[in-house]
Order: structure tokens, then sequence, then C-alpha cells
């Protein structure tokens, strides 16, 4: 069965996307732990990160830094934080979070919940600094 992620993938759910390749997408969780969080993902459906062939796994990863460059300029950080948890959608993706505290990438504190049009204004400056 097809995750939300596929159903981004395929276009039949919207998005805020803010990278896209042939093989990757990276586009703005709807309920960020800061705003500029986002998830990076494989176009292809697979459920968890270390099943991906190695050309996949690296293609995504080296995607990742990229998007991490162009968000760490579009929401000044200290740094971008990595995490990769995989267990409530089944489709791999990486979250790529704006971190000055170490509690900005705490996943049990509440989450933001942005307007539709403060994260198309989000989206777009990530756009802008890739």
């Amino acid at each position: 069965m097809a995750s939300i992620f596929s159903k981004i993938v395929s276009g039949e759910i919207p998005a805020h996307i803010v990278a896209e390749t042939t093989e990757f997408l990276a586009f703005l969780d709807v309920n960020p732990l800061v705003m500029g969080h986002v998830l990076v993902i494989p176009k292809k459906e697979i459920d968890y990160i270390f099943d991906m062939d190695e050309e996949s796994y690296f293609g995504l990863t080296l995607f990742a830094k990229i998007v991490a460059t162009g968000l760490k300029e579009a929401f000044p950080c200290k740094k971008v934080g990595v995490a990769v948890i995989g267990l409530e959608v089944p489709h791999v993706h990486i979250h790529l979070i704006p971190m000055n505290y170490v509690n900005d990438m705490n996943f049990s504190k509440e989450k933001l919940k942005p307007s539709q049009e403060e994260l198309a204004e989000a989206a777009a400056k990530i756009k802008a600094a890739l």
C-alpha cells in the first residue's frame, strides 16, 4: 500500500516542495519541530533506509546534504540536525531540522502548526537559497 509520501510523490497529496530530482524529493514537514523542518525521501517506495541499494543510499545522502546547505542559509542556525527514525511512515525519510539548541530535535515536544501561507513562505526561502 502506498504511504502518504508516495502520494506526495505522485501528486495525489499537495506538499511544499523545496527540491526535487528524478529520484529524490525534499518537502516541508507540515507539523514541524521548528520552522524549516524538511523531509528528504527517495521517490521509490522503500520502508527501511538500510534496505536501499548503495547507489540510492549514497544519492539520498548527497541530496540531503545539498538541501541542508540551502536550509541553513534560508533559516540561519548553528547546525542542521539530521534524524532517521522511520517508524511513523513506512517510507524512507530523513529529517533535516534547523538547530540552535539540542531541544530543537526533541520529537516528543509539541509540534508547530504553521499556516499554509507560512509553509509556502518557508519553502520559497529554501528554494531561493538552493
